[in-house]
């Protein structure tokens, strides 16, 4: 089953949900404070965090908008305040669903099992050619298992290529699907710019130019 981060100061609830989580089958790994989840975080594949909202060395808040800023992760806050102003914030920055002190473990590990469905769901959503994937419910870019700094826009003409290999793909057909115009509005040098600093960062023999006629993704494509 899923992987589970849990941020909760408090040891005794720690272990305590710990414990129901990992007999109903999950892989939990479990953390005291910021520090430790920012490492345990970039160190396995997590599926769902469980953060509460008061920490020994800042703000669960922030931990949350921060791990939002790289991975759209399932997060579940915890917190000890009934209030309103505190649920509409976790929100904002992020956080998927809230439970509220004190709750019962055979809740949460309800609320979980709903929530990791979503995951079940989601996966097998990957493009993958060679030792490059990508992503497609978390929009992020592997080469060699290290993420690449694309843009959005260089993320969606590499995914419109890798859904369409070994085909040949016109600058208008480009134009049309990545910035939505028959190019009318936009400079015609765009799609070549923008091909050239897609292929710097994944390799620039992946994409052939067919003189005259548009571009070509050459690599076999899996899905998975």
């Amino acid at each position: 089953m899923g992987k589970i981060l849990l941020l909760e100061d408090d040891s005794n609830l720690n272990n305590g949900i710990q414990l129901c989580l990992t007999r109903e089958g999950y892989e939990v790994v479990a953390c005291l404070d910021i520090a430790s989840a920012e490492i345990a975080f970039q160190q396995n594949e997590i599926e769902l965090i469980i953060s509460d909202l008061s920490l020994p060395d800042g703000s669960g808040l922030d931990f949350c908008k921060k791990i939002r800023e790289q991975s759209n992760v399932l997060i579940l806050m915890l917190t000890s305040y009934n209030q309103e102003h505190d649920i509409v914030t976790g929100y904002v920055h992020g956080a998927d669903d809230y439970m509220t002190k004190p709750f019962s473990l055979m809740v949460l590990v309800s609320k979980v099992q709903a929530m990791m469905k979503r995951v079940v769901r989601n996966q097998g959503q990957a493009l993958v050619s060679g030792e490059l994937s990508v992503s497609l419910t978390e929009m992020k870019v592997k080469l060699h298992e290290e993420i690449l700094p694309l843009s959005k826009t260089e993320i969606q003409l590499l995914i419109l290529f890798m859904e369409n290999p070994k085909q040949i793909l016109s600058s208008d057909q480009l134009l049309d699907q990545i910035w939505d115009t028959k190019g009318e509005y936009v400079d015609t040098n765009t799609v070549s710019v923008n091909i050239s600093r897609l292929r710097q960062k994944i390799g620039k023999e992946r994409i052939k130019t067919v003189r005259g006629v548009g571009y070509l993704w050459i690599n076999d494509v899996q899905k998975k």
